[in-house]
């Protein structure tokens, strides 16, 4: 454990910045969790009207740092690329 005193300020802001990153992880991967099963239960339309709140929680993510940039466009066009054509 921490010994000096703004050794031990750091593990208390570690541990606060962890919990949000948690928040903003758990956000994204539900929103991902709720576009493949809207795909997976043959509702393409209920799939496409998730796509803003999917990009929304993967740009919120991206902004906060708990993923890259790259990542997150990667994510997006794999997901996008799952929907039906009409």
């Amino acid at each position: 454990m921490a010994i000096i005193k703004s050794a031990k300020k750091a593990h208390r802001q570690s541990l606060r910045r962890k919990v949000v990153n948690m928040r903003r992880t758990r956000a994204m991967k539900d929103a991902v969790s709720n576009f493949r099963r809207a795909l997976s239960g043959g509702k393409g339309s209920e799939a496409a009207a998730t796509i803003p709140t999917l990009y929304q929680s993967i740009d919120k993510a991206v902004k906060r740092g708990v993923i890259k940039k790259n990542t997150a466009a990667r994510m997006k066009s794999r997901l996008t690329k799952k929907l039906p054509v009409k």
